[in-house]
């Protein structure tokens, strides 16, 4: 709730009893300081009644005393009284603007020295309370890790987790530009995938492969697959045959001949694939060692796998492979986290209330967590440090100075009218005490 004060006139008067303002000045204050506003004023009216009653018990008693002398210590307590309610008036007001608007030296202390003022505030609080040991030692008696544990494990946690992180899924989309990601994506592809040379590091994987003998199940597929062929094919073969024999030949000859062929190619692909210490199958592996060879140290066969790498990449399948890529998983993750039962947000939801329950149930977990938390938050303090307390120092400094001695006498301008008060009454037994010792030492 927002109250409007209507200030009186900025210089004070003894009697201290005018809001915080300057003339025709409107200032908007929260409802806590408006009642703060409220009981700065009423001290300052209790002070101020303290004194005018003391100025009142002096001149009665002062007109009355030779009637009757009693009242000659009367008059001496009610004198030391106004001097002590006028020297700690002086005192206060001097702390915020200049007593009864005279610029005595050493006066409206608070606005001649705001910069000073919070700087050295600044200075208290990086020292004092942005020390690395205090905040890591704060943390430790927290326990974090437990507490959090406990509310992500409880009711209501994991989803709120997911909820807030669906949020922030939603909220990165709408700000990121679709073109810059994909540009993003591209670029890395190129720097990662397409602009090394690819020879190299294929060789050295396929060489692992082949060393290792990882081809050879790939090469039982293929020796399997040629006598399933052949075996189903022998017209084929006969066919074959015939289209290449010479017209001469009588067609009897062709048959015979594909026959033949057909039983030879036959006995040769079955003997391959039954026997794995077959010529061709060493054959196979000694020519797939040498190309891994080739391709990390042959410049010809280096040069080969670059050719045919840009022939399969090229500029547009780069660019429509940020595309598809980029586009698929903003289309995945939107309809994940759009759709509270799908397979990721429940995922997510066990993972989180899963994780929580750890925290709780496992002192080491716990301990590492808090340590981590610690040490973050200790690096931060230690490296940012001056720049947290400077935001002290330059909020500030950024304030008008009669604006900041407003600000600080409504947060402790209440306690110190208490001085005031106190001043004027040990005022009045000093002056009693001092007049009673001196008329019976001297009377």
């Amino acid at each position: 709730m927002q109250v409007n004060t209507e200030p009186s006139t900025r210089s004070e008067s003894p009697g201290g009893a005018a809001a915080p303002g300057g003339p025709g000045r409107r200032q908007t204050v929260s409802a806590g300081d408006a009642e703060k506003a409220s009981a700065l004023r009423r001290m300052k009216l209790l002070a101020l009644s303290l004194l005018i009653l003391m100025a009142i018990v002096f001149v009665v008693a002062f007109a009355f005393q030779k009637q009757y002398p009693w009242l000659e210590y009367v008059r001496a307590a009610a004198e030391g009284g106004m001097v002590g309610a006028l020297a700690d008036w002086f005192a206060v007001t001097a702390l915020f603007k200049y007593p009864m608007g005279l610029k005595i030296p050493h006066t409206a202390i608070i606005p001649q020295r705001k910069d000073q003022i919070g700087a050295s505030l600044g200075e208290f609080v990086e020292t004092n309370f942005l020390s690395e040991q205090v905040v890591q030692e704060k943390l430790a008696s927290v326990d974090i890790a437990r507490k959090a544990g406990a509310w992500l494990s409880g009711p209501g946690g994991a989803e709120r987790v997911a909820r807030e992180g669906a949020a922030v899924i939603r909220g990165a989309f709408t700000v990121l530009n679709d073109d810059d990601v994909q540009a993003v994506i591209e670029g890395m592809v190129r720097r990662h995938l397409i602009d090394p040379p690819w020879g190299p590091p294929v060789g050295r994987v396929a060489q692992r492969i082949f060393e290792e003998g990882h081809h050879h199940a790939l090469v039982d597929v293929l020796v399997d697959r040629t006598v399933d062929w052949v075996r189903d094919n022998q017209d084929t073969v006969n066919r074959l045959v015939t289209d290449r024999s010479p017209t001469w030949v009588p067609s009897f000859v062709d048959g015979l001949v594909g026959d033949k062929v057909y039983v030879e190619i036959l006995k040769f692909t079955r003997a391959v694939q039954s026997d794995p210490e077959h010529q061709v199958r060493r054959s196979i592996d000694k020519y797939l060692k040498d190309l891994a060879q080739d391709l990390q140290h042959d410049p010809v066969m280096i040069a080969r796998a670059e050719g045919i790498k840009a022939q399969v990449l090229g500029d547009p399948e780069i660019r429509e492979l940020a595309s598809r890529t980029w586009g698929t998983i903003k289309a995945a993750l939107l309809s994940a986290v759009d759709d509270p039962h799908s397979e990721l947000t429940v995922r997510f939801k066990a993972a989180v209330h899963d994780f929580g329950t750890r925290l709780v149930v496992d002192p080491e977990l716990a301990g590492k967590v808090n340590k981590w938390i610690g040490d973050a938050a200790g690096y931060l303090v230690k490296t940012y440090r001056s720049d947290i307390a400077g935001v002290i120092t330059d909020t500030v400094a950024r304030w008008d100075a009669e604006e900041t001695s407003e600000k600080i006498e409504l947060q402790i301008g209440k306690d110190l009218q208490f001085i005031r008060i106190n001043g004027t009454v040990v005022g009045a037994l000093a002056g009693l005490a001092i007049f009673t010792v001196a008329h019976l030492a001297f009377g």
